[in-house]
C-alpha cells in the first residue's frame, strides 16, 4: 500500500481552513506539502506487513558458537531510540526506546537488523502494547527464535501535553515469547542485564 501524499496535501488544507487559517498565506502555504512528504517518512513501516518487514532485515549469521549445546546465550540490543505516533490522536509518542532480546535458534541477527525492526514496527499508527508485539512476531519471523523479550519505555504527548497534562509520566510496556514467557529465571536473568548495563 502506498501512502496517497496528494490526498493529505488536499486534507491538510481542509485542516487549515478548518481551524480559521488561510492555507495561501506565506508560512502555511507549503505546509500541506511539507506535511505529506513527512506523514511518508514517518509512516514509512504502514507499506509493509510484518512479514515483508521480517524478509527485508532477516540478515543472519550462523551461530557456531552454541552449536550442539543445550545452552544458548543471550543477545540484548538495549536502548535502541524510536518515536511513533498514536492512532487514538495522531499525537507524537517520543522519548521511547526498546530492549530486545533474544536465545538465538541456529543463526543470530545482524545487530544493526534488530534497530531496524524496531524502527520501522513504530512507524505506523500505533499502540505502544502493539508495537511490542509487532517487532516480537518480526524478530520471531527473520531470527528464527521463538524465544524473544521486548521491552519499550516511552512519553505520549496524548497524555503530557493535553487532556491530564501529566509531562512526566512514561509508559512501560513488556512483551514476552516462548522461554521469556515461562522462565522466570530468564525473565530474572534479563532485569538482571538491564539494570547492571545502566551501570
Amino acid at each position: 500500500m502506498a501512502i496517497d501524499k496528494e490526498a493529505i496535501r488536499d486534507h491538510i488544507r481542509g485542516i487549515l481552513i478548518a481551524l480559521g487559517d488561510d492555507p495561501d498565506r506565506e508560512g502555511l502555504k507549503e505546509t500541506p506539502d511539507r506535511v505529506a512528504r513527512m506523514y511518508e517518512e514517518v509512516f514509512e513501516g504502514m507499506n509493509y506487513s510484518n512479514h515483508e518487514i521480517a524478509l527485508m532485515f532477516n540478515k543472519a549469521f550462523s551461530d557456531d558458537f552454541s552449536q550442539g549445546t543445550e545452552k544458548r546465550d543471550m543477545v540484548l540490543v538495549r536502548d535502541i531510540p524510536i518515536f511513533s505516533y498514536c492512532e487514538h490522536h495522531i499525537a507524537l509518542m517520543y522519548d521511547m526506546h526498546v530492549d530486545v532480546a533474544y536465545i538465538p535458534a541456529d543463526r543470530v541477527l545482524g545487530l544493526s537488523k534488530i534497530a531496524r525492526i524496531c524502527d520501522m514496527a513504530a512507524k505506523r499508527l500505533q499502540l505502544q502494547e502493539r508495537i511490542g508485539s509487532d517487532i516480537a512476531e518480526i524478530m520471531e519471523e527473520a531470527s528464527g527464535s521463538s524465544d524473544i523479550a521486548v521491552i519499550i519505555r516511552g512519553t505520549h504527548s496524548c497524555m503530557s501535553a493535553r487532556g491530564i497534562k501529566k509531562a512526566a509520566a512514561s509508559t512501560v510496556t513488556t512483551t514476552f515469547r516462548g522461554r521469556f514467557e515461562t522462565d522466570q529465571a530468564l525473565q530474572n536473568r534479563l532485569y538482571m542485564m538491564l539494570t547492571s548495563s545502566k551501570g
